[in-house]
């Protein structure tokens, strides 16, 4: 039996004449965590709608557990769990009501893992959800994906609504959880910090690509922030947009530059010197997740 859970092949999208993203080619693996990183519109919530087969891409295929996922069988459908944006319908029912009400819809229903998320998080199970916050009904909606007890979860924007202690709470339990059962999880979340402690793997785009797909570790390990003193950089303006596999985003703010690359540090000086760039005080940086995702994208 393949590992392989998801497989994307030569993806392509765009809404109108605007281009999402071209030939987007990724997988991922049984019992990994993998998180997509962008900016706002840089194809996130697409992607995911695409592989819920809930959109048509204008090119290209995307399969999970070997199924095209504009024809998912029954079977494959309900081996997968599903979040958007923490969304929790029938707000008149309390914590205990909606847990018994969604249950005989799953088989492999766990509400130990609903019981279990719901007490960490100290919410009332008698309490309404219409009386929540929205970051309590976050939590209500992110312990009845953990109970379907899928094979997979698909997570869009997870943290929406939780605050930082809520946040590691739960992203700590999921983790563990994930582990534990052999759980695959697609996830996104505008709060890159919280991706540092839950991901295996990291798929980063830009608007109409992927800039990397590499292990989350790997990338804090591999990409770092040269800083250095000069007093022009107009030799580095080819890798100031575009893809680039060498130098990323150099920039130049009252003699101190700054850039980020995968290259080690005599590789950065062997660039520099071969572009005529006169430079002093070359340092390297590592960096946290979030730190290497603004290199990778730019601060803007």
């Amino acid at each position: 039996m393949s590992d392989t859970v998801i497989e994307c092949r030569h993806l392509t999208h765009r809404y109108g004449k605007r281009l999402i993203y071209d030939d987007l080619n990724f997988e991922v693996k049984r019992g990994k965590i993998l998180g997509l990183l962008g900016k706002n519109g840089t194809g996130k919530t697409t992607t995911i709608n695409i592989l819920m087969g809930y959109l048509r891409p204008a090119g290209g295929t995307c399969s999970i557990y070997g199924e095209n996922v504009q024809h998912l069988s029954p079977a494959t459908r309900r081996r997968i769990a599903l979040l958007l944006e923490g969304h929790v319908q029938y707000s008149f029912m309390n914590v205990e009501q909606i847990e018994r009400y969604y249950a005989p819809f799953y088989p492999r229903w766990n509400r130990d893992a609903y019981y279990g998320l719901v007490d960490k998080l100290r919410i009332a199970p008698r309490q309404k959800i219409a009386h929540m916050s929205n970051g309590q009904r976050s939590q209500v909606a992110l312990g009845l994906i953990l109970a379907q007890n899928a094979d997979m979860m698909v997570l869009d924007d997870f943290s929406l609504g939780l605050d930082p202690g809520y946040r590691r709470l739960f992203i700590d339990y999921l983790r563990d959880y994930a582990t534990a059962e052999d759980k695959t999880i697609f996830l996104t979340s505008h709060i890159i910090q919280d991706m540092e402690r839950l991901i295996d793997d990291c798929i980063v785009m830009d608007y109409g690509y992927i800039i990397t797909h590499r292990p989350a570790r790997q990338l804090m390990e591999q990409f770092h922030r040269y800083t250095f003193t000069t007093d022009n950089i107009d030799p580095l303006a080819e890798f100031a947009t575009g893809r680039q596999t060498e130098i990323f985003h150099p920039e130049l703010l009252r003699g101190h530059a700054e850039l980020y690359s995968f290259l080690g540090e005599d590789d950065v000086r062997a660039v520099l010197s071969s572009r005529g760039v006169r430079f002093g005080n070359l340092r390297r940086e590592s960096l946290s997740l979030e730190d290497a995702f603004i290199g990778l994208t730019g601060k803007y």
